[in-house]
């Protein structure tokens, strides 16, 4: 019997490997669809925006990669108990997206000078703001980043990092050892170490 939910992405980790890691925790089977490169261009037109990931399920269609982890994260409990609760996962998640927002630029500059000083600012500006405060609150919650417990925000930051590490060429996490611990502690979730050691290997 084919798997009920189809997930399609870039032959990448990127904006879809939090998906990943809720199906795999939660031991839900799903198709896991990627699209090479050079064959975007015929995809595209199949997404009502042109983007993805997209989640399909039952004949319905949904992008945008936050809001797919959201629903899958309440599928396999790691969301809230409540409003508040998911409001607090939210909140975190979102102010991790704003960093990982402030990198988007340095992929797309072709000019390797501009490039650089984008990287700069990123590692003497955005991270040094960022990442003491991202500390702190894992600190605050139990070597997690939200509700003192595993949520889909741990999955969340676990899956985005690495990314931070790729742009920059440099161990960005090397002076925040609660961040580090906070990602190896999902990374080593028995279901999730499995799927590290047999996805696809991609750059990011």
């Amino acid at each position: 019997m084919a798997p009920s939910y189809k997930l399609t992405y870039f032959d990448g980790r990127g904006l879809a490997e939090t998906s990943r890691f809720l199906f795999k925790y939660g031991g839900i089977e799903f198709e896991d669809v990627r699209i090479k490169k050079e064959e975007w261009p015929q995809w595209k037109e199949k997404f009502a925006f042109g983007q993805v990931p997209v989640l399909e399920h039952e004949g319905k269609q949904v992008g945008q990669s936050i809001a797919i982890a959201r629903y899958l994260a309440k599928k396999v409990k790691l969301a809230g108990n409540d409003d508040w609760e998911n409001l607090e996962i939210d909140a975190i998640v979102d102010t991790i997206n704003d960093l990982r927002l402030k990198l988007v630029p340095i992929f797309y500059e072709q000019d390797e000078a501009k490039k650089k000083a984008l990287i700069e600012v990123v590692s003497k500006e955005s991270f040094p703001y960022y990442l003491p405060r991202l500390e702190t609150v894992v600190k605050k919650n139990n070597g997690h980043f939200a509700l003192g417990r595993l949520t889909w925000a741990d999955f969340y930051f676990a899956t985005i990092s690495p990314v931070f590490d790729f742009f920059t060429g440099s161990d960005t996490l090397a002076d925040y050892p609660t961040l580090k611990a906070a990602r190896e502690k999902v990374n080593e979730i028995p279901a999730i170490k499995k799927w590290i050691e047999t996805r696809p290997k991609t750059d990011f």
